[in-house]
């Protein structure tokens, strides 16, 4: 089983080009799945950037993620996503 704890604060690499994305600042969660629907990467501070999702932030869909490894997640983004 996954905890949420050790997914935040990982680095996030893309295995499509190999660069790092950034890391995780936190998750989002399906209510009525009670599943993870992807992981958010923080895109920079805005006002809005200190209470939760803000706008420049980057959802990495749970789909796309591939491995969850002790100190890195690889994800799968190809050109036609949308980072």
């Amino acid at each position: 089983m996954l905890s949420t704890d050790k997914l935040k604060n990982k680095e996030v690499i893309n295995i499509f080009d190999g660069k790092s994305i950034g890391f995780v600042s936190d998750i989002e969660v399906d209510p009525k799945e009670g599943v993870i629907g992807g992981i958010v990467i923080p895109g920079g501070k805005g006002i809005l950037g200190w209470f939760g999702r803000g706008e420049n932030d980057i959802l990495i869909k749970w789909e796309k993620v591939k491995t969850v490894g002790d100190d890195v997640i690889l994800v799968d983004l190809g050109p036609q996503d949308v980072v």
